[in-house]
């Protein structure tokens, strides 16, 4: 665990330090659990943004993009749900004042007894070598069954008491485990209430006329209201989906975990509406798309799992979460939902109008299921740039800061380097530049010698290095330097453009998805 959070603390003072994330109002003492993307920052989100994007859009012709509005009619929110069930398990510890969520409190107690029984699997592993039935000790050794079982039945409880709004047996759940205020050590807690999230605001010019709205805790409803009029102006026919990225607000009870859990956030959704009955076909598709889309961006296989949910939300007959191992432990990045056709169901009846598609495969209409894929864009961010962040030993007994970001989402993708301030090498630099910026976002630098601005630009993340010296006067050829294997070759500067974007291409990256 110490471990775990010397990692984390690493990445966030490197986030800020090279300029991709820093914490809001700064100079006024911040905003909790509000953050700035900051130059660097702003080009990796956008990047995610576009990846995500062009995945889930522009391949495919079935799926079409939307913007919906952050402000919506107040009564969606009631269509929803969102009024009545939008609420968390809230837990104060009467000694510490410390609130807490409860579900996380009980999930967190989960996870450790998850690390003990891996800790018991690493420890076998290493102790039969190659001889290891990795599977075979996780059926039979007394320690890891009962670790898992213990896991399992604490979850199973925690859903069940939740599903029946048990509230009461939540706090018995967590008396039992003699879970402790993590801030104080303190078992001394309040009883568990619920907390609706949603912020309230108004819109109009005076006190008298203004209307009370929220603002949108998710990007969803925006589709949902939307569905007939892209639908009729998009000529779609089911199966057909409308995807769309943008802010959303949460009024958390405990946001923490940096960027992981935040006020006010990005997500990036699609809504596939699917025949009724097709839904759970539709389910699966989606839950292997979404992973292999994650797996394009080799962070590792083992660093994603799924997680069935044992407590299904009111409008679900299915759901499952992509969990990625973040610095803190596996968490949900991505939820995969079957919403069944509650959602459009639901506004059609509070707005009097028809929310149908008439299918002229089987002559009848009918209001569409709907298979959900919703990511938070802030938590593929922090569970690229926190795997990414890595510190090697060299050969030579050095060491190095490495941001190994996967080249297409590099905020910039080359730096261009003159080797000395003289001599027409910045001349030639910033010709190449020039070159460049119209295809690729490129930076040029200057300052100080050429070892520490490798390093530097092996710290920020950048995957190319070009360097100009006086060898480039006498034949147009530079030294082009590797981010992760710090390998060095000399190209031709007309060779440049294709080799940056063989690396960088989009195209290239899709490939096994």
């Amino acid at each position: 665990m110490k471990n775990q959070e010397d990692k984390f603390k690493k990445v966030i003072s490197h986030a800020k330090e090279y300029g991709y994330i820093f914490q809001s109002s700064e100079i006024y003492d911040g905003l909790s659990a509000v953050y700035d993307y900051a130059q660097n920052g702003v080009e990796l989100k956008n990047n995610i943004r576009n990846y995500w994007w062009k995945a889930m859009v522009q391949m495919n012709e079935n799926i079409v993009g939307l913007d919906a509005a952050i402000f919506m009619h107040p009564t969606t929110w009631k269509a929803s749900g969102h009024v009545d069930a939008f609420n968390d398990p809230l837990i104060d510890n009467k000694d510490s004042k410390k609130r807490y969520r409860a579900d996380v409190l009980i999930e967190d107690y989960a996870e450790k007894l998850n690390l003990k029984a891996k800790k018991e699997i690493a420890k076998a592993a290493k102790r039969f070598g190659e001889a290891f039935n990795e599977e075979e000790f996780i059926r039979t050794n007394p320690r890891v069954i009962k670790y898992f079982g213990k896991r399992d039945e604490v979850l199973k409880r925690m859903a069940k008491s939740l599903e029946n709004e048990d509230l009461a047996d939540v706090k018995d759940l967590i008396i039992e485990l003699e879970i402790a205020c993590p801030e104080s050590g303190s078992k001394n807690w309040t009883d568990v209430k619920q907390f609706n999230l949603m912020f309230g605001t108004k819109l109009g010019a005076s006190a008298d006329s203004a209307i009370d709205l929220f603002l949108r805790p998710e990007t969803a409803q925006g589709i949902f209201v939307n569905f007939a009029n892209v639908q009729k102006t998009g000529r779609m026919k089911i199966p057909f989906g409308i995807a769309q990225t943008g802010k959303a607000f949460r009024n958390e009870i405990v946001a923490r975990q940096f960027i992981f859990r935040m006020r006010e956030f990005e997500q990036m959704e699609m809504q596939f509406f699917v025949r009724p009955g097709e839904e759970l076909k539709w389910y699966e598709h989606w839950k292997e798309k979404r992973l292999k889309w994650h797996l394009s961006l080799g962070l590792g296989k083992d660093k994603y799992r799924f997680h069935d949910h044992d407590k299904l939300a009111h409008y679900a007959n299915a759901a499952a979460d992509i969990e990625f191992e973040f610095p803190f432990g596996f968490k949900e990045l991505e939820g995969i939902h079957s919403r069944t056709d509650f959602d459009l169901k639901a506004h059609e009846e509070h707005s009097g109008k028809k929310l149908q598609f008439f299918d002229h495969e089987v002559n009848k209409s009918y209001v569409p299921y709907v298979v959900e894929t919703s990511i938070g864009l802030d938590r593929m961010f922090l569970a690229i740039f926190s795997t990414s962040l890595q510190n090697e030993t060299l050969e030579d007994g050095s060491e190095r800061t490495v941001l190994r970001l996967p080249s297409v989402l590099a905020p910039t993708k080359a730096a261009i380097l003159p080797l000395i301030k003289k001599d027409g090498l910045p001349e030639i630099s910033r010709k190449i530049m020039d070159e460049l910026k119209y295809d690729f976002n490129v930076i040029y630098d200057e300052k100080d010698a050429i070892g520490r601005r490798y390093r530097r630009q092996d710290a920020v993340g950048t995957p190319f290095c070009i360097t100009v010296d006086h060898k480039t006067k006498e034949d147009n050829t530079v030294t082009i330097r590797f981010r992760d294997s710090m390998k060095q070759e000399r190209v031709e500067i007309s060779t440049l453009k294709s080799l940056i974007n063989k690396e960088v291409s989009i195209a290239n990256w899709f490939q096994d998805i």
